[in-house]
């Protein structure tokens, strides 16, 4: 699960235009009413729906077919110093995704389980 943080956060609109994916995203704004409350949202090229990721949201997908690509169109340059990750099965969050998680990349197999003061995040 991954973010910018301020003044890089971003916000990001991500549409699957072949393929399918499950993608999910964390509130993780303390000050927010669905503080560290996370939804998943299937996306293909049939049906065509794109997700909106607000800035101070955490986002990772799942890829539920063979040849998926994902088109993500952000508001901010990618800043290494501010990039941030999560856990995609950090227990505090318990995200369902709907089928075994079977590749994780080398950076996203580091990452810790959630701590707060990790993420100065609040609603703008």
């Amino acid at each position: 699960m991954h973010l910018q943080l301020p003044p890089f956060a971003e916000a990001k609109l991500v549409r699957c235009v072949q393929g399918a994916i499950y993608d999910v995203i964390i509130d993780l704004r303390t000050n927010s009413p669905s503080y560290m409350q996370w939804i998943g949202v299937e996306l293909t090229a049939v049906n065509r729906r794109a997700l909106y990721v607000p800035k101070g949201f955490a986002h990772g997908f799942l890829s539920l077919a063979d040849d998926t690509e994902v088109l993500y169109m952000i508001s901010e340059f990618y800043a290494p110093d501010q990039a941030r990750g999560l856990r995609w099965n950090d227990p505090q969050f318990n995200i369902q995704w709907p089928g075994a998680v079977a590749v994780v990349s080398e950076k996203d197999q580091v990452y810790p389980d959630y701590h707060p003061a990790d993420f100065p995040l609040t609603v703008a």
